[in-house]
């Protein structure tokens, strides 16, 4: 099993943060004040739309497909109400080329949304279990941790069972 890390970190007295991924690539995070970065939520798009295309324009060259242009354009919808969840994710993949086949550019999304894309797969399946700790660090280097919360498909936020 692989496992994929960021850290987030504070960057400023306001809402500005930096997220450092495992390999080493930065990402400033903002909440829109200060414009300073993409809002969170935006990137869940993003990282959607670049796990499909680079599933899909790699199963376009394997066939031999004369892409010249490509761009996945991604719409999320969020509910009104807090925690403002995503509904639904429409996916337009714009392909250009001459000649290339409409039937290759079909089976290619299908592969990547049924078989290859990790987000993707990992957003449809509703499977996805997060758990919340914190490590509290004193001044005198005391340090004190505890659970808050699990959340997903086999737990409620308030730690009760889900409904049966």
């Amino acid at each position: 099993m692989a496992t994929k890390t960021a850290i987030v970190t504070l960057a400023d007295d306001d809402m500005r943060f930096d997220a450092v991924v495992g390999s080493g690539h930065t990402i400033v995070f903002d909440d829109g004040r200060n414009d300073a970065g993409s809002r969170p939520a935006e990137l869940l798009g993003a990282a959607l739309a670049a796990c499909t295309a680079m599933d899909v324009i790699s199963i376009l060259r394997k066939k031999r497909q004369a892409v010249t242009h490509y761009e996945v354009r991604v719409s999320g919808h969020q509910r009104e109400q807090r925690p403002h969840a995503f509904s639904s994710f429409e996916v337009v993949h714009v392909v250009d080329g001459k000649g290339v086949d409409p039937e290759a550019v079909r089976r290619s999304i299908e592969l990547s949304a049924t078989k290859y894309c990790s987000v993707g797969s990992t957003l449809a399946t509703g499977a996805l279990e997060i758990r919340h700790t914190y490590l509290l660090r004193d001044e005198d280097g005391t340090e004190r941790t505890g659970e808050v919360c699990v959340i997903g498909p086999n737990a409620s936020p308030d730690g009760e069972a889900p409904p049966s």
